[in-house]
């Protein structure tokens, strides 16, 4: 082996596992790009003004519910007297739980479906210490600094990752909190990429990307893992027409038949119906320091 090479090796290894700051936000971008990319050459594909707004009901759940492990983590992390700050806050699965145990929560959500959920959960747990956002981060922000940030499942398709922790970090005093699944939602049914739009899927990055993004920008994450259920339905119609909405299919279309088919032909049992994976899924509850 040349010195030259020893010498090249050495540079990729450095940058594959100890990537500076700029390499791991270069990174970060180029998947989310490539992954929009490859959805807008799709010819045909369903082009919601609220891309969230037909599945919000999803987002919600009873906000004193006791046998959900992760809220358990966050709960404990939540102090009376402070103020949360929720990005992302969904339809308040997380939102409304940690009202009632926080001082004052302002929950940012750019989907005006999701804001709804949100809205009639609030009212229905009697929930008044809760103000909704209507905005979209980065961006131009009228939410006060609190003491605590939070995501849930934000981030994966944020190609502007580096303003985004910005902002982030800018709101809390004391501590960030992200909940991230290792690999990005799309993965559940990435293995039906390939037979229906003929290319391999471009996998969004996630749980261990924003570690490596954290420790190259300084922090020190805590990791907290836990494992959830696989994605599973009742019968393989319920998957097929699930799998519609990450495959960007249509129904009717030559793409519908085709997804027809790879379902039959990639799903497999699992204790409550049907899958595309046997296996459950692992979650990260990362906290750190702002």
């Amino acid at each position: 082996m040349t010195p030259e090479g020893t010498s090249e090796e050495l540079a990729l290894a450095e940058r594959t596992l100890r990537p500076s700051v700029a390499e791991a936000l270069a990174a970060w971008r180029t998947l989310v790009a490539a992954e929009r990319a490859q959805v807008e050459r799709l010819p045909e594909r369903p082009r919601p003004e609220d891309f969230y707004a037909p599945v919000a009901e999803a987002f919600s759940a009873d906000a004193r519910r006791t046998d959900d492990a992760v809220l358990d983590v966050l709960l404990s992390l939540v102090r009376p007297e402070e103020t949360w700050i929720d990005v992302g806050a969904g339809g308040g699965r997380y939102t409304l739980p940690i009202a009632l145990r926080a001082r004052r929560v302002y929950a940012v959500e750019p989907s005006a479906g999701m804001r709804a959920v949100l809205a009639r959960g609030a009212k229905e747990s009697g929930i008044d210490n809760l103000e909704v956002l209507a905005e979209r981060w980065p961006g131009e922000s009228a939410a006060p600094v609190a003491d605590a940030a939070f995501i849930s499942h934000v981030g994966y398709d944020i190609e502007a990752i580096g303003p985004f922790l910005d902002q982030l970090e800018a709101h809390a005093r004391r501590l960030c909190v992200a909940v991230l699944f290792d690999q990005a939602p799309i993965s559940d049914f990435a293995p039906l990429w390939q037979p229906v739009h003929g290319e391999p899927r471009v996998l969004l990055p996630a749980l261990r990307e924003l570690l490596t993004l954290l420790f190259a920008r300084g922090r020190e994450p805590q990791l907290q893992g836990l494992h959830a259920p696989q994605r599973s339905f009742p019968d393989i119609e319920a998957l097929q027409q699930a799998a519609r909405r990450p495959l960007w299919v249509l129904p009717g279309t030559a793409a519908d038949e085709r997804l027809a088919g790879a379902v039959r032909a990639l799903a497999v049992r699992t204790e409550q119906g049907f899958g595309l994976a046997r296996r459950p899924r692992y979650l990260g509850i990362v906290t750190w320091a702002p």
